[in-house]
């Protein structure tokens, strides 16, 4: 298991960093870039399509790391990876509205890994029957479409998105190692490889954006590999935390934009401005390097109570839940009265 990880990770990373350069120059040919503005902290036009780097890079390792099967779950993954960069691609365009990602595509991604068999398994520990499985179908595509949406939200500083993902593949490579679990680990490391080659080009000051096509496809990967690691049955529910540990940037990010919007009279995913966590650490003097770099430190320490947990061989506190709701609610409070851009009502 570890030499194919290994092998798998190398693979993406050497092809993610060595496709950027000419994606990069395909995306400046073709006039696809983000140019400056009110909302965005870039100065001179940036070119975009960085997604698709790491998208080949991932599609290149996940083949070596599957040869020789045909595995419906690995088809499924392909296949809403694909969906994931086409849609963001096309949006990156100025092609699609954005509530044709949030509420078809999406939702359409989501569902091709449910058919497939990656699901949430959470109220089946509740319920008995077909209401626990019905229930635990619709917080699947809830999960996945809340996921992708919150790292398409996240791209907004230099190697933000890159980073914060490459930390959580490699917790969700550990994770999977340490239960055993040789395809997970395989595409974890897929993930990882991938995000480092273009973080490379990606890191403050980038050369290159991901680009909505790349935020999409880092969600939808992040997001499947939190439904595919297995988590030990003495855990119980809650080894439901394990993910959501290791995806402590978006999720505290997602929930301070969401909050502060609302608060607002403003839709989170459809009113961008310079208030997510990134601007308002920025603001408070660290600046954008240091303010991601602080976020790395998050998610780091996220992932690491996360193996523990994973680890821990006795069941763990029942004080966990709300001990982890009140840190985010007090994350969320002390940041709300950090400076600063509002949003615009609409895009």
């Amino acid at each position: 298991m570890r030499s194919t990880a290994s092998i798998t990770f190398l693979i993406a990373l050497v092809a993610s960093a060595g496709l950027t350069a000419p994606v990069r120059a395909f995306a400046l040919h073709i006039g696809m870039v983000d140019n400056p503005g009110a909302r965005k902290i870039h100065l001179k036009p940036m070119p975009l399509l960085g997604g698709l780097a790491i998208y080949f890079a991932f599609v290149l390792a996940v083949l070596y790391a599957a040869r020789g099967t045909t595995d419906a779950q690995i088809l499924s993954i392909l296949a809403g990876a694909t969906l994931m960069v086409l849609v963001g691609c096309l949006d990156d365009r100025g092609l699609l509205h954005h509530q044709v990602k949030l509420f078809l595509a999406m939702p359409c991604a989501a569902t091709i890994l449910w058919f497939a068999g990656i699901r949430a398994v959470f109220f089946s520990f509740i319920l008995a029957g077909q209401i626990g499985v019905i229930l635990d179908g619709l917080l699947t595509i809830i999960w996945i479409t809340g996921i992708i949406a919150a790292f398409s939200i996240l791209d907004h500083m230099d190697g933000l998105c890159a980073g914060v993902t490459a930390i959580a593949a490699g917790f969700f490579t550990i994770g999977s190692a340490i239960t055993g679990q040789f395809l997970v680990c395989s595409l974890s490391a897929a993930v990882l490889g991938a995000t480092v080659g273009f973080l490379i080009w990606n890191f403050n000051p980038a050369k290159i954006f991901m680009g909505d096509g790349g935020a999409m496809l880092l969600g939808f990967l992040i997001a499947c590999l939190s439904l595919k690691i297995r988590l030990p049955a003495t855990l119980g529910l809650s080894g439901s935390l394990i993910p959501v540990l290791i995806l402590a940037v978006p999720v505290l990010d997602t929930a301070l934009v969401s909050v502060s919007r609302s608060r607002r009279g403003l839709l989170p995913f459809t009113s961008p401005g310079k208030d997510h966590t990134a601007h308002r650490l920025s603001n408070l003097g660290l600046g954008a390097r240091s303010s991601v770099l602080v976020l790395y430190a998050f998610g780091i320490a996220g992932g690491t109570l996360g193996v523990f947990l994973l680890r821990s061989a006795t069941h763990p506190s029942r004080l966990l839940l709300p001990l982890g709701l009140a840190i985010l609610a007090a994350a969320i409070i002390l940041l709300e009265n950090a400076p600063y851009d509002a949003p615009h009502r609409s895009r």
